[in-house]
């Protein structure tokens, strides 16, 4: 018989009841700590949304062009008989690049001299037989016809001289023309002649190619929304930043030329920028990131970029409020600027917004600030080259970037 039969049956189930609903109160109050534990406030970092100055640019991509390229070719036949520079030198205006074999033009300039010398004598020989002849006339020794006949060979003889003189002058010119000169300063290219070879004056083959690059252009395009801006600074007073590829920063020219005509399959007008390009940084043929300088906002209010994110319904972000919760505040974004996005409507400067840990962010929950980063501009985003390559085939049908 158990000990427990002695108790009445209501007892007993009393005792079962009570024993019930504290197992279930024990696990209430587990299930409520588990779920309150289940959902800790995420870290975030934040950024203070700042009002700054920040310029209003047009991005494109460019390539740089030689301010002056020539190709340097003989002026007269001959045979190359010395190369005196090697290629990739940089060059100076007059400086001597080659030399033809001198022999054959130094022997026409001797024939020359000696034909003007052999016509000189001849003129003087003749002038005075006219002086005679003259004074004979004068006497009656001779008839009036004799004496000018006599006359007139002296002013042929002299005119000979005067022939031979240019044929002098030429045969000097043929024999500087030995001496291939660097006509500008500059960069020169590859050496396309070597040294025995027979050139030609008048024909398309060049001996090398000389690039000015210091000063440089830099040839874009824009939109042609942007015409009337640039209208307004034909002065050369518009900035341009040209930046390397791997680059985070460039040198800065000036706007020196607007096409006077919009490609209308492009829908893009060109320009160029001329960069002074004393250190030479940039180089021909080289693509380029290039920011054009429309104005400046004084006043914009800026966050970072990593901040703005993008819903079906718009732009938005997350703000820290002060009760140390976040909520969703819809922003609206026009440009944006060296990892700064400028906010024209819907924060105002001294907000904290969330930049990093967005993913787990609840509106109205909690959040741990665990890192506060400066709001400031950073380093231009450039493209690859490959990239700036395909960029630039691009804009060949889908214009150019806007502003920024």
């Amino acid at each position: 018989m158990s000990r427990y039969s002695h108790l009445p049956r209501s007892a007993i189930l009393g005792c079962v009841i009570g024993a019930l609903l504290v197992a279930l109160a024990c696990g209430s109050k587990k299930q409520n700590s588990a779920a309150a534990g289940a959902y800790p406030a995420p870290p975030v970092t934040v950024a203070t949304a700042e009002q700054q100055s920040i310029p209003v640019v047009v991005n494109a991509i460019g390539t740089a062009q030689a301010y002056r390229s020539v190709d340097v070719k003989s002026q007269v036949n001959g045979q190359i008989e010395s190369v005196l520079f090697h290629q990739g030198d940089f060059v100076r205006k007059g400086q001597i690049l080659f030399q033809l074999d001198k022999r054959p033009f130094q022997a026409a300039l001797d024939q020359a001299l000696g034909n003007q010398a052999k016509d000189k004598a001849n003129a003087v020989d003749q002038r005075a037989q006219a002086n005679r002849d003259n004074a004979l006339e004068k006497a009656g020794v001779i008839a009036t016809q004799a004496s000018e006949q006599q006359e007139a060979a002296a002013q042929s003889a002299l005119a000979a001289v005067q022939a031979d003189q240019a044929a002098v002058e030429t045969a000097r010119v043929n024999l500087s023309y030995t001496d291939i000169k660097a006509p500008i300063d500059g960069r020169a290219g590859a050496i396309l002649v070597n040294v025995g070879n027979v050139v030609q004056s008048n024909t398309g083959n060049a001996l090398t190619v000389i690039n000015q690059i210091s000063p440089i252009y830099v040839q874009f395009s824009v939109p042609e929304a942007q015409l009337p801006d640039l209208q307004k600074h034909r002065n050369g007073t518009l900035n341009v930043t040209a930046i390397p590829p791997n680059q985070t920063s460039g040198p800065e020219g000036k706007l020196t030329f607007l096409n006077n005509t919009v490609d209308t399959t492009t829908g893009t007008i060109q320009l160029m920028a001329t960069f002074p390009n004393r250190d030479r940084v940039l180089w021909p043929g080289e693509f380029l990131d290039v920011e054009l300088q429309l104005g400046t906002d004084p006043h914009a209010v800026v966050v970072p970029e990593t901040a703005v994110q993008t819903s079906q319904q718009g732009n938005y972000v997350f703000i820290v409020k002060q009760d140390g919760k976040a909520g969703m505040q819809p922003v609206t974004s026009t440009r944006s600027y060296r990892g700064l996005s400028v906010i024209t409507q819907g924060i105002k400067p001294g907000v904290r917004v969330i930049v990093q840990g967005q993913i787990r962010v609840i509106p109205n929950s909690p959040v741990k600030v665990v890192k506060t980063i400066p709001t400031e501009v950073g380093p231009p985003q450039v493209a690859q080259p490959q990239e700036a390559a395909q960029t630039a085939q691009n804009q060949g049908s889908n214009g150019a970037g806007g502003p920024q």
